[in-house]
């Protein structure tokens, strides 16, 4: 089923901009994945990529974003959040990265991503329409957290 409806005891590893808005508790994202959200923190695993670190470190740089903090403490308090959990990127996730199937934009952060959602058999939460799409080929699992 490469296209979740609902998320319940699924390891999970969230898309950059699916962190920054579960840490700010935005209203892009559904109520539904919000409370699914808190209950994969106490129960699974809530992975992020250290390629997350990095774009979010680039965002704030280009001031397409803006946090309340330094980017440095910023990410280390969300990395304190029980239940998340850094997934270094492995020499495999590094491979499988420039071996995807199918038709997957180039952005090196996504295949990254998508990468590392298949060597931990993780659902890829985004709201990236690529990324949604690449889901429908059956390589990941993908969830679209938000309101609809």
């Amino acid at each position: 089923m490469p296209h979740l409806k609902k998320l319940k005891k699924h390891k999970i590893l969230l898309d950059t901009h699916v962190w920054l808005w579960s840490m700010v508790g935005s209203s892009t994202l559904s109520k539904d994945f919000s409370n699914a959200f808190e209950n994969i923190l106490e129960t699974q695993q809530v992975l992020i990529s250290p390629m997350s670190i990095w774009e979010i470190g680039m965002l704030v740089d280009k001031k397409r974003i803006e946090i309340s903090m330094d980017v440095s403490d910023w990410v280390d308090q969300a990395l304190d959040v029980p239940g998340i959990q850094l997934c270094p990127i492995t020499p495999r996730i590094a491979i499988q990265s420039t071996r995807l199937p199918g038709n997957v934009h180039g952005d090196p952060v996504d295949r990254l991503l998508i990468a590392t959602a298949f060597e931990e058999n993780a659902v890829l939460v985004s709201c990236d329409k690529k990324i949604l799409e690449f889901g429908s080929d059956k390589f990941i699992t993908v969830f679209n957290p938000a309101n609809t």
